[in-house]
């Protein structure tokens, strides 16, 4: 197998009539897909999804890929194609717009208007293609086919690229649920037909390769939440990403059941669930959805909410539920259901979030204690399916941490591919498809870039360094009053700690240490500021280490008079 390694440098230039992959995310984690393909000078780019932040991020709203590498290029792009509507596909999109607002979006009806909503948001009018299965476009030297494939949201497509290259199937996400609830299955005839052709470069979802059979279909969960609506006392609040239209389905279908109204929460759930339903993907008898205003008219076991927050996202509505910190109170006899899987890197905010709610008296509900989720994507039976189908000349897996992108390597070997045709690559790592041969070839700049508020790039890990301190160790204020001519000190030091865990009375016995300090470096010769400040945080810092076997932030303040 072909492995990226640290001394990798820059990617010699692309031979004639071969095709360049360079994955600007999705490799090594589950999130902010990104993938660049390049052939006869002209670039397509496969998704632009965003990643969410974990604990040793604070702060951070969104991860996104670096688009360093395409900065210089904006105007060689022929399109973004996206996969499918979820935010890890799309995410990113207003982002890499702003550099170039007229890069044409292509995708299905349902991608491309949510996608559009949140452009609208961002002030930004895109130039968008809408096809469908079975339908090829020409793209630049790119002669592009969309297949069918089922995934945890309707509309999703797998992307044939043709080029003179050879030909390159990119799965995007997908599973093979042979009951699915839009009876829009995974187009296998396709697949076939494409295995029958010859595939030289398949780059296929690696989520699900270390779960072995078959992924359960999403009809099989209904049982489950008919359950949670039988039990339930009084108010059944939802939690699930706000484009997980099957599953909302399913849930509006039993609310019908049961005789309760549903009121959405949160506007990106209310945004999607509204265009899902314009477009005819969800499904909505007369009278079901309310508006949250009119749920003080109901009682509350004829109520129904249905929410974002089941990642334990800090600003979504069921973490300010958990908190208080929102209109609607949880309260003893109200049955949370959390009907979404654990993102990984999320479990200890989602389990924050139902410790929260179940505190407030709530019965929590979620994928641990019952049957109230499937995944959306193809298990280790299903991917060795596709490699028989297929028989690809190289494979390489995409979408997943290193451990399913592993796994995913070893399923294509047990079917036959050759281990050094099959390409375990990681983000910016430079891939070039030359006379049917897929081979690593280098690699190119490509970090986490962070939006933090309104701030995009502004961040970086020396940043985020500081705030782990802050958030972990606290930190000491030293203001120390010297004369600026003497060298003296004549005024403190006061010395002052927040979130350090002592009172301030403890720093009594450091005072003495930072000004004989101080004296020393006084009859050295020191007197820049600057060095005296050093001066005060190596000696503040070296005490508590010491004392306390903690190293937190330290600000030292030095005061000339």
């Amino acid at each position: 197998m072909s492995h990226p390694h640290a001394e990798l440098g820059p990617p010699p230039p692309l031979p004639d009539g071969g095709l360049r992959v360079v994955a600007l995310g999705g490799l090594g984690e589950v999130g902010r897909n990104m993938t660049v393909f390049e052939h006869d000078g002209r670039l397509l780019v496969v998704d632009c999804g965003v990643l969410f932040p974990e604990d040793a991020q604070p702060g951070v709203d969104l991860i996104l890929p670096d688009f360093d590498y395409l900065r210089d290029r904006l105007d060689d792009i022929d399109a973004i194609v996206l996969t499918h509507g979820h935010e890890d596909h799309i995410g990113g999109v207003p982002y890499l717009l702003r550099l170039k607002p007229d890069i044409p979006l292509v995708g299905s009806k349902l991608t491309l208007a949510f996608i559009e909503a949140k452009l609208a948001e961002h002030r930004i009018t895109p130039y968008t293609l809408e096809v469908r299965e079975g339908q090829s476009e020409r793209l630049g030297p790119f002669d592009c086919e969309f297949i069918a494939v089922n995934h945890s949201i309707p509309d999703a497509l797998a992307v044939v690229i043709r080029s003179r290259a050879g030909v390159v199937l990119h799965t995007g996400d997908f599973k093979m649920d042979q009951l699915p609830l839009d009876g829009r299955i995974t187009d296998l005839r396709a697949f076939a037909r494409l295995g029958d052709e010859g595939v030289d470069l398949f780059l296929v979802d690696s989520t699900n390769a270390e779960v072995p059979g078959f992924t359960v279909p999403e009809r099989d969960i209904a049982p489950a939440i008919d359950r949670v609506f039988q039990t339930a006392e009084r108010r059944v609040i939802v939690a699930s990403f706000a484009s997980h239209v099957h599953r909302i389905q399913q849930v509006l279908d039993a609310a019908a059941e049961h005789r309760r109204k549903v009121a959405f929460v949160g506007r990106s759930m209310v945004r999607n669930m509204g265009l899902a339903r314009e477009l005819g993907y969800l499904h909505v008898p007369e009278g079901l959805v309310v508006d949250v205003k009119q749920l003080d008219d109901l009682r509350d076991d004829q109520v129904v909410l249905v929410c974002t927050g089941s990642q334990g996202e800090p600003m979504a509505a069921l973490s300010r539920m958990a908190n208080r910190d929102h209109q609607i109170r949880v309260g003893p006899g109200d049955t949370v259901l959390m009907a979404s899987s654990l993102i990984p890197g999320n479990e200890n905010a989602v389990y924050r979030v139902i410790n929260g709610l179940m505190r407030w008296g709530a019965k929590v509900v979620h994928k641990g204690n019952a049957m109230v989720h499937v995944s959306g994507h193809a298990s280790a039976g299903e991917l060795l399916y596709c490699y028989n189908i297929l028989r690809p000349s190289n494979v390489m897996p995409v979408h997943g941490e290193w451990r399913h992108l592993r796994a995913n390597a070893d399923l294509a070997v047990a079917t036959g591919v050759p281990q050094d045709q099959v390409v375990l690559a990681e983000d910016g790592t430079v891939v070039d498809l030359v006379d049917g041969r897929a081979r690593i070839v280098g690699a190119v700049p490509c970090g986490y870039v962070y939006v933090d508020g309104t701030t995009v790039g502004d961040v970086d890990e020396s940043s985020l360094k500081d705030r782990r301190i802050l958030r972990d160790e606290g930190f000491i204020s030293v203001v120390v009053v010297v004369d600026s001519v003497t060298g003296k000190v004549t005024g403190g030091p006061e010395i002052h700690a927040r979130g350090f865990g002592a009172d301030d009375s403890v720093f009594d016995q450091v005072r003495p240490l930072v000004e004989a300090a101080l004296d020393r470096a006084q009859t050295e010769g020191v007197a820049d500021a600057h060095q005296l400040r050093q001066v005060v945080r190596r000696t503040v810092g070296r005490w508590v280490s010491d004392r306390f076997r903690r190293r937190p932030m330290i600000i030292p303040m030095v005061v000339e008079v």
